[in-house]
């Protein structure tokens, strides 16, 4: 019997040899003969192999295949360490809509990727041996090359995440689209969504993921807390499941951008922490034990800025004409044994989110809306 790497199989050489499988959103940690096995199989020939445990998973997985693909795969490139699998991609910052908790702020509409530059960047991403790109905006519909930019993602073996916020998907937008997933931001029901992105924008938002779950795509969603959606959200985690949406991702705003001014939308850690336990599935990005968030993850600005999450996009490790590499090279991961945090939950929490911590200028360096969230009061905290 012949095998052959399935075409939704992609191998990377990370800190482990590993297969991801673009379209189930897994990977798979080998040892170096299992590797060696997949290599072989990932030529346009494929490869012999005895029947086995290690196949039978392979092919129940859909890792193998039996049917002759015809597509060879790339040399491998040893990643990096630590690795960078995500990278978050602003490919414009115009937008349709004005949010009133957006932290890009009102300066945004003027700065925006060129078709050339995003090939440039998706190719070294993929020789880092990336996993997932996350390709955001603004609103990445909005691009003015968006059409050539869809095209061309079909050349790169990663998972393509597209962010939207819902308002311009028709059936014709996801009708030829190359990604693997559709995140939209959905932050409340009518009321709480309306209020926070503008009248109307709920019901088009719940058409777009009605449109996107109809046309095979997985799709998450991703909910920000705010004052006028705190009684929404049990509602809304029934709504996600019954429609079938893949992750949910629950998070709080930094008071930075629109957000500064629009007080009336803010939440103290104790109002909004015990809400970071709702949402559900394996979030947009992982990190590692012993390492806050972050660890793979990396943003590049519309403006060209690159910057290990698009908060510190004011605090670059540098341009994005020096190289994907020499950038992620600057970048310091965020050690748990650094931090002033030694509750009982680090190993959970990671630290929470480094930014909003240090946005709060807290004395103790944490991040008081995951201390909620744990528990943790503010006579702890003294």
């Amino acid at each position: 019997m012949r095998y052959f790497l399935a075409e939704d199989a992609v191998l990377r050489r990370l800190e482990t040899p590993s297969v991801y499988h673009l379209k189930k959103d897994e990977l798979y940690d080998l040892d170096e003969e299992a590797f060696a096995f997949l290599v072989a199989c990932g030529s346009a020939a494929g490869c012999a192999g005895p029947d086995g445990e290690f196949v039978d998973f392979c092919l129940s997985e859909g890792i193998l295949t039996v049917r002759n693909t015809g597509v060879g795969r790339l040399p491998l490139a040893q990643a990096p360490v630590p690795s960078l699998r995500y990278l978050e991609l602003q490919i414009t910052d115009r937008c349709n809509l004005r949010c009133g908790h957006c932290y890009l702020g009102d300066g945004q509409g003027n700065h925006e990727l060129s078709f050339n530059r995003i090939r440039n960047i998706l190719e070294e991403f993929d020789r880092m041996q990336g996993l997932r790109v996350l390709l955001t905006g603004g609103e990445p519909l909005l691009h003015r090359d968006f059409v050539r930019v869809n095209e061309m993602l079909p050349e790169f073996r990663l998972r393509k995440v597209l962010f939207t916020n819902g308002v311009l998907v028709r059936e014709e937008t996801v009708r030829g689209l190359h990604v693997d997933e559709i995140q939209v931001s959905i932050d409340g029901l009518k009321a709480g969504h309306d209020a926070l992105r503008g009248e109307g924008t709920f019901e088009a938002v719940m058409n777009a993921v009605k449109i996107c779950l109809d046309a095979g795509f997985d799709v998450s969603v991703s909910t920000m807390v705010h004052a006028k959606n705190l009684g929404e959200f049990d509602e809304m985690e029934g709504l996600f499941r019954e429609m079938g949406v893949k992750d949910w991702t629950v998070d709080i705003p930094c008071a930075e951008g629109r957000l500064k001014h629009n007080t009336g939308f803010q939440v103290t850690p104790g109002e909004a922490g015990a809400f970071l336990g709702y949402g559900f599935g394996g979030g947009i990005h992982a990190s590692s034990s012993g390492f806050g968030c972050g660890l793979h993850l990396m943003a590049v600005s519309a403006g060209g800025r690159v910057s290990k999450c698009t908060f510190y996009a004011d605090r670059p490790a540098g341009r994005i004409e020096e190289g994907l590499a020499e950038c992620w090279r600057r970048i310091t991961p965020v050690r748990l044994q650094d931090l002033s945090c030694d509750c009982a939950h680090l190993d959970e929490c990671r630290g929470g989110c480094r930014y909003r911590a240090e946005l709060a200028g807290d004395a103790s360096g944490r991040d008081l809306f995951r201390c909620h969230y744990y528990g943790i009061m503010d006579t702890e905290l003294a």
